[in-house]
């Protein structure tokens, strides 16, 4: 079987051709992202892998799909970015990795909060430069404090636990509580609640309609002031122009994002030696209480292993006509046209 591999690096090329020793599948790498520019580069593969920053909608699946293309496998849990209805209509199969190491993004999102709370990235500045002074460097304890946490599924609950172990308070929001994590301790509330309530609030909640822009300029005026706000799940959680705002104001204590609503055109790059057009991103960089990295948080030995087999496993399965575990169904359609957003299937982000 022929696969065409996007966006690969040179770190998915390891480990897919070590899970690969097992199958034996003919992979076909390509740097370059999935669009409807290169989306030819398919042309004649019966399986197609991508990664979150490739694009799937209807122009791009109907090109593949002539191409005879006739299986989406996905190397990431997301999948915002297909359009499952157009994949649904021209019977493509589109298959994830719900679970590949909810440690990894848990065990980041934890360090984005210690680091910004010590200041570690601008302490490591200042040494570089011989600067030992301690002033502008004070944190505070994370024992006692209460943290929120939006999204309690496989990453959220690995949070709970690492948080409940530190001695924080732990407020959770999900339409599906978790038993684990209320064993844990934590206390389930609504938004608002967790929201006014948390000195830190980090999301872990799939991208949907729902959750488009979930911390916008409202939601971002109910924290208290100069609390932490954290966010390894989708860039398009936040509404971008609004944190900065909040972050101008004073209101908004602490940043540190791993995803960005606008990182297609920015991250996985080398950018290094050019001059970025995002104006939104380059003015969250001019903020010393700002942390931002570049979808890192998955980024493990461990992760990267189990992205790579799951996804060969997931293409074995659908070969062999086999029900997958991993397939994702097309989003449910509204029976009536009263209007109101369709429902998607809920996911780990």
């Amino acid at each position: 079987m022929k696969i065409a591999v996007f966006s690969t690096k040179a770190y998915d090329r390891e480990f897919l051709d070590r899970a690969n020793r097992d199958f034996g599948y003919e992979l076909v790498y390509f740097e370059s992202r999935l669009s409807e520019e290169t989306a030819n580069l398919a042309q004649g593969f019966s399986t197609v892998c991508l990664f979150v920053n490739d694009i799937a909608d209807r122009a791009v699946l109907q090109r593949l799909r002539a191409g005879g293309t006739s299986l989406l496998a996905l190397r990431s849990a997301g999948f915002n970015n297909v359009d499952l209805k157009a994949a649904a209509e021209l019977s493509l199969p589109v298959v994830r990795v719900p679970a590949y190491s909810p440690y990894a993004v848990a065990e980041y999102t934890v360090a984005l909060m210690l680091g910004l709370n010590r200041k570690l990235h601008r302490a490591w500045q200042r040494t570089r430069e011989n600067n030992f002074s301690l002033q502008g460097l004070l944190g505070f304890d994370m024992h006692g404090k209460t943290v929120g946490i939006i999204g309690t599924g496989r990453i959220g609950t690995r949070v709970t636990h690492i948080l409940a172990g530190m001695g924080c308070r732990l407020l959770g929001h999900d339409l599906k509580p978790s038993q684990e994590c209320e064993k844990l301790g934590l206390r389930y509330v609504d938004l608002e609640t967790l929201l006014r309530s948390s000195h830190i609030v980090t999301l872990h909640c799939p991208l949907t309609p729902e959750t488009f822009h979930l911390m916008d300029e409202a939601r971002l005026a109910l924290m208290p002031p100069g609390a932490m706000l954290i966010n390894t799940s989708r860039g398009a959680v936040l509404d971008t122009a609004a944190v900065i705002q909040a972050l101008k104001r004073g209101h908004l204590g602490f940043l540190g994002i791993d995803v960005y609503e606008q990182e297609a055109d920015l991250f996985f790059e080398d950018l290094s030696d050019q001059v970025v057009q995002d104006d939104l991103f380059q003015r969250l960089l001019t903020f010393p209480n700002v942390f931002i990295s570049g979808h890192q948080g998955f980024f493990t030995r461990e992760a990267l292993a189990a992205i790579a087999r799951t996804t060969l496993e997931n293409i074995r399965c659908i070969a062999e006509g086999g029900v997958c575990d991993n397939a994702i169904p097309p989003p449910p359609v509204p029976k009536s046209k009263k209007g109101g957003q369709v429902k998607f299937p809920d996911l780990i982000a």
